[in-house]
């Protein structure tokens, strides 16, 4: 079995000395669980265990919204300029220890490198917000009255963070409502726990205060649901599967409490009958292999003009076949898959889409001996000949298979683009720019991108989706209002 000591030394971080062993932040304090549990985090690559983390409980969650709660008023009350001054710090501290950051989530998540990530840009731009969050002034009845309204936080927030993309999904999700005022309890995905711990960690050093930023690690199926239902907590963002979106919105319910989901998705890559296929085929593949698709913005669906499908296969088989796999100290263009449970949800969905009557025309096995008998690896995968309503072309894979549709009108590749449950985003590959437009305002998804990578929005642009990917939406410029609520003020006559 690999081990960490086969990492290469300008890639090694041991995240015992980044962080502290079986412990997580609560109330400004380093502490382990209430009970003394701990979970071992695994790197995917080695299958070796890499550091401890607490099994947090109903306990932990306990004090970390008592901490949350306590800190609130303070950080309320700081003054919106010093709040962004502080966040503006902490973004300055994750640029500075970017490589940290990185190899942490490598680590723990298995992906290839791709620095520099978006950490501390996706900071910077929400905190420049922080003395920008305005009210109104309204008409009154008469002169002799004032009415205006006043944007308030809402209090301890509860954000969870998926396991595909710490680094980038947490401060994307926490920063809005920090900048509004509120406090948070950060839940990361048990797998994955340290990059969102060395966060917090970074946060702690730049100066925002003790139980503004609390961080209970455990398994979902134990702190989930009590943070969730915590009266104390009064507002939610989640990032994960539509099922467990689902969950979370139903427990929200019980104490009547607003949550912004950000879901799965199945995202269409429209290639049209003018589109650029030198500019088109390497980001369709990239955007498929990337995190090994284990991505909910990962352009799965290929829907393709029928006059190009067979150019735009034979394409696609090479540009797959060039794809590197492996540990991602090798970097690699698509490392392994999360864990076991991972391989085998993809390897069943590939014995579905055959069994379903798809073509298998490239990949479709596990890759086995030597490196990757230590870690989970599906090689990259392609359907084609699938038609719309089968299995593989509607449900969320979170692997790199890429299925092939074909159609023989724009309102048909309309139809199929719009004909799954999801709605998080898509691409559309033209070189005309009415089509691009007409595509641009009928396809139902929360991001359109036009010749470019799937997802690839920038900072600042609106992330969330249409349909069962969710709805509410991060990272735009007005963002820290969704953690903000109205309160309306009327002054009457204050004179005798």
């Amino acid at each position: 079995m690999t081990t960490i000591t086969d990492i290469p030394a300008k890639y090694l971080v041991d995240p015992q000395l980044l962080l502290q062993d079986g412990t997580h932040l609560i109330g400004g304090t380093w502490v382990p669980a209430a009970s003394g549990d701990t979970l071992e985090v695994r790197n995917p690559a080695t299958q070796e265990a890499i550091a401890r983390v607490p099994r947090g409980a109903k306990a932990d969650v306990d004090a970390a919204v008592a901490a949350a709660a306590a800190a609130f008023p303070v950080w309320r009350d700081v003054h919106p300029s010093v709040r962004g001054q502080l966040l503006h710090r902490w973004a300055d501290l994750c640029e500075q220890h970017a490589e940290e950051l990185e190899v942490l989530e490598n680590l723990e998540n298995g992906r290839p490198r791709f620095l520099p990530g978006p950490i501390a840009p996706s900071i910077r731009y929400i905190a420049g917000l922080a003395d920008k969050i305005q009210g109104s002034s309204l008409p009154t009845a008469n002169l002799d009255q004032l009415a205006l309204t006043l944007r308030d936080p809402f209090g301890p927030i509860a954000v969870i963070v998926p396991w595909n993309g710490p680094g980038w999904a947490t401060p994307r999700r926490v920063v809005g409502p920090l900048v509004a005022g509120n406090t948070i309890v950060l839940k990361p995905a048990a797998e994955a726990p340290l990059t969102v711990l060395y966060l917090a960690k970074l946060a702690e050093e730049a100066g925002i205060p003790a139980g503004v930023i609390n961080v209970v690690t455990g398994t979902g199926s134990e702190i989930g649901a009590p943070l969730v239902t915590h009266p104390g907590i009064k507002r939610v963002s989640f990032t994960g599967s539509t099922a467990t979106g689902t969950r979370i919105m139903e427990l929200a319910a019980t104490h009547q409490i607003p949550a912004i989901l950000e879901l799965g998705g199945k995202s269409p890559q429209v290639v049209l009958a003018d589109a650029d296929l030198d500019l088109a085929i390497p980001h369709i593949v990239r955007g498929i292999v990337g995190n090994s698709g284990q991505a909910c913005a990962a352009g799965s669906r290929v829907v393709v003009a029928r006059e190009l499908e067979a150019d735009v296969v034979e394409r696609l088989k090479a540009g797959l076949a060039k794809v590197t796999v492996g540990p991602w100290y090798e970097d690699p263009d698509m490392g392994p898959l999360m864990n076991e449970a991972q391989a085998e949800r993809v390897l069943g969905y590939i014995a579905i889409g055959e069994q379903e009557g798809a073509t298998l025309a490239f990949g479709g096995s596990r890759l086995t001996g030597g490196k990757y008998d230590d870690g989970a690896y599906v090689e990259p995968t392609m359907f084609t000949g699938v038609r719309p309503g089968m299995r593989i072309e509607q449900e969320e894979i979170f692997g790199p298979v890429l299925t092939v549709t074909s159609f023989d009108t724009e309102e048909e590749a309309l139809e199929i683009a719009n004909g799954t449950a999801y709605g998080l985003v898509s691409t559309v590959w033209t070189r005309d720019v009415g089509r691009a437009v007409h595509f641009a305002r009928r396809i139902e998804a929360g991001l359109v991108s036009i010749n470019t990578s799937l997802g690839s929005g920038g900072i600042g642009v609106p992330s969330g989706g249409f349909k069962a990917s969710g709805y509410g939406r991060i990272s735009a410029a007005d963002s820290p209002l969704e953690w903000t609520q109205t309160k309306a003020v009327v002054f009457g006559k204050t004179y005798s």
